[in-house]
């Protein structure tokens, strides 16, 4: 059973999720993004998401960390020279950018696990499918190749470590074929599979004529409120982002960043946008702590007011 913000109406959950992916792209600043990354794993900390970040924390910081020592090699922008390798500065402004372009990705792989949790499959084509049936089927398949990429990956090393390919021992030539190996039979089974759904889904007439909906979500007045949080919160963020706050000058000078009391109110309004689901799940699970002892669990749901997934959809 769903509860606290997964419980929520899928129009909130999209506003959230594409709110945070537009602050991601947009306010370039480490204590805004690290604020990010701290909220979002405290939402999947509390939706029991613990073990699913763990297993995608390899994957994700070999992705973000090779961002992070590239950029200095490619880019020699800047004024402040580290030092010379293979007669090529290193600044300490590719340097911070790198880790910049680091933070950057951990939000975004972040942000990919914990929106795959919150909106489902069944959640996404309630929004999107009745508009435009073929672009909600494209875009699903293109969100959930990200945790399925990582999956395949694992049983596909698995079953050729029977044949003794490995990319993770043997000489760095053996280790890039074998890792060559594991990527085509990788994209080889994905292509195919999605050759496959695509043929399915023509042979059932998915898309030849207007979709029709069930609804089976229900705003009420939480809903509304959380709604109308994260609206305010999020415009007042992005008017002070117009005005030029929030933003961290590296190139092609390194400027100190200014925090003066414009940026205190982005940032307050900023937390407050990406705090909300967090606290809606740390309210929910203080509520059911409590309600374990009350000596009447039928009457729970009405004292204390949690909300479940099958309780909203009626």
């Amino acid at each position: 059973m769903s509860s606290g913000f997964r419980s929520m109406h899928p129009v909130v959950a999209l506003l959230y999720y594409a709110g945070l992916l537009l602050f991601t792209l947009l306010v370039f600043h480490p204590l805004f993004l690290a604020t990010e990354i701290a909220g979002l794993l405290a939402l999947l900390l509390l939706q029991g998401q613990g073990r699913q970040l763990v297993r995608s924390l390899p994957f994700i910081l070999l992705m973000a960390a090779s961002v992070a020592l590239l950029n200095p090699l490619f880019s020699h922008r800047g004024a402040h020279i580290l030092f010379y390798w293979l007669d090529q500065p290193i600044t300490l402004e590719a340097v911070l950018y790198g880790l910049m372009m680091m933070t950057m990705l951990l939000t975004i792989f972040i942000w990919f696990i914990s929106y795959n949790y919150t909106v489902t499959t069944d959640k996404f084509m309630y929004l999107f499918a009745a508009a435009a049936p073929r672009t909600a089927l494209l875009t699903l398949m293109a969100i959930r190749f990200v945790p399925l990429f990582q999956r395949r990956l694992r049983q596909i090393t698995l079953i050729q470590r029977l044949r003794g390919i490995d990319a993770g021992t043997g000489s760095l030539k053996k280790r890039m074929t074998d890792g060559m190996t594991l990527l085509k039979v990788l994209l080889t089974w994905s292509l195919e599979e999605a050759l496959q759904t695509g043929d399915s889904m023509t042979a059932r007439g998915y898309g030849s004529t207007k979709r029709s909906t069930y609804t089976i979500y229900k705003a009420d007045l939480q809903d509304k409120l959380v709604m109308l949080l994260l609206t305010v919160s999020g415009v007042v963020t992005l008017l002070f982002w117009v005005q030029g706050y929030g933003k961290l000058e590296i190139y092609p000078r390194m400027r100190p960043a200014d925090f003066g009391w414009q940026e205190a109110v982005m940032y307050g309004s900023f937390c407050l946008f990406v705090l909300i689901p967090a606290g809606l799940e740390g309210k929910e699970k203080w509520l059911w702590r409590s309600s374990k002892h009350s000596n009447y669990p039928s009457d729970t749901l009405k004292k204390t007011g949690t909300r479940s997934m099958s309780y909203r959809s009626s």
